[in-house]
C-alpha cells in the first residue's frame, strides 16, 4: 500500500500486539518492571488495569517473552469460563496431560502434582489472564483456591490479572474479598500524554523502517493527540488512515488535513475532539474534499464522514 512511498519495511500501526513494537518508555517500561519485580519476588496475585486500547495485551505478551525459561506460563485471553473449564485451560497451556474423563478430585490431585514437578524442576508457574473483568466470581474464587497450592517456602502458581477499570469493581465484591487482599502489586496504565504519544509514533515508524525526517509536524501531532486522547489503539487507527490519505495525495509528510480526514472517518476519534479550537480553524475545503481525494487515489480509503465533521464546525 504506502510502504514504499514512506520507506517502510512493514506496517507500523497494525492493531495486533506485536512485541517488536513495545516501547520501553512512557509508563510501559515502569509497568513491566513492576511485574518483573513482583513475580520474581514470588507474589501470588498481581493486577494491571487500563482503559480499552491502552496496551494491556501488548504488555502481557512482552512480559511472557521477557520472563524466559525460568517460568512455565499459561496465557488465557478469554477468562469468561466456568471454574472447571478454566482449570482445564490452564492445564492445556502448561502441557499437562490428563485423561479425557476424570473427576474433579482426581484432576486437582493430578494438577497439584504437575505443579510440584514443575517447581522441583526449577521453574515457576505463571498464569496471565487477559480481560479479567469478564471473569465470573465463582471462577475467580476457584483461581484463588488454586493459588493456595504451595510448598513451605513459595507459591506453586502466580497470577497476573489484566483488565479494564471495571475489574476494580468486580474485586470489590464481598464474596471474593480474600482474593482482593492477596493482590500485593497493582499498576494502572494511563493514556499517553502529548510527549509520550510523539515518542510512540516515532518509535513505531522507526521499528517499521522509516529513517527519514519526521513525518508529522507539531500541528499534526497536536491534532493526533486530541483525536486519539492518547489511547495507543486509536493512535494506530488514525495514523494508518492518515498515512493512506497522505499517500493518496502524493505527499511525503502527514499534514494536518490528513489527520483531520482520519479523525472524521473514526467515530471514537470524533467523540474525543468535542469541538476543540483546532477543528474550528480547519478550512472547510479540506474536509469537503477528503472523499474525493481518497477515491482518486484508489487505495480503498473508506468514505470519510465529512458531513459529520462539518456539522461540528461553527
Amino acid at each position: 500500500m504506502y510502504l514504499e512511498h514512506f520507506g517502510l519495511r512493514e506496517m507500523p500501526f497494525t492493531l495486533t500486539p506485536d512485541t517488536a513494537f513495545f516501547m520501553s518508555r512512557a509508563g510501559y517500561q515502569d509497568a513491566l518492571n513492576v511485574l518483573l519485580v513482583a513475580l520474581r519476588s514470588g507474589e501470588g496475585f498481581v493486577k494491571v488495569t487500563g482503559e480499552v486500547g491502552t496496551g494491556k495485551t501488548m504488555l502481557c505478551r512482552t512480559l511472557l517473552k521477557t520472563l524466559g525459561e525460568d517460568f512455565a506460563t499459561a496465557y488465557i485471553p478469554n477468562p469468561y469460563l466456568r471454574p472447571t473449564t478454566l482449570l482445564l485451560a490452564i492445564a492445556d497451556e502448561l502441557g499437562i496431560d490428563y485423561p479425557e474423563k476424570i473427576g474433579q478430585h482426581a484432576f486437582m490431585r493430578l494438577l497439584n502434582q504437575a505443579l510440584l514437578d514443575i517447581h522441583e524442576g526449577g521453574r515457576r508457574v505463571l498464569v496471565c489472564l487477559d480481560e479479567a473483568q469478564a471473569m465470573p466470581l465463582e471462577t475467580l474464587e476457584t483461581l484463588r483456591l488454586l493459588t493456595n497450592l504451595e510448598t513451605e517456602k513459595s507459591k506453586l502458581i502466580q497470577v497476573v490479572l489484566f483488565g479494564q477499570p471495571e475489574l476494580d469493581g468486580v474485586l470489590e465484591q464481598p464474596s471474593i474479598r480474600q482474593l482482593r487482599q492477596r493482590i500485593t502489586f497493582a499498576y494502572q496504565i494511563q493514556p499517553l500524554n502529548r510527549v509520550g504519544m510523539e515518542h510512540y509514533v516515532a518509535h513505531r515508524l522507526a521499528v517499521a523502517g522509516h529513517a527519514g525526517p519526521p513525518l508529522l509536524g507539531k500541528r499534526a501531532l497536536d491534532q493526533l493527540h486530541v483525536g486519539s486522547a492518547g489511547v495507543p489503539r486509536l493512535v494506530n487507527i488514525l495514523m494508518h488512515k492518515a498515512l493512506m490519505s497522505a499517500f493518496g495525495t502524493g505527499t511525503a509528510r502527514i499534514e494536518p488535513l490528513h489527520v483531520a480526514r482520519a479523525i472524521a472517518d473514526t467515530s471514537d476519534a470524533r467523540r474525543c475532539t468535542e469541538r476543540p479550537l483546532w477543528w474550528r480553524r480547519l478550512p472547510r475545503r479540506w474536509l469537503a474534499g477528503s472523499v474525493g481525494a481518497a477515491a482518486v487515489a484508489g487505495i480503498g480509503f473508506a468514505a470519510l464522514h465529512a458531513g459529520d465533521v462539518l456539522a461540528m464546525l461553527p
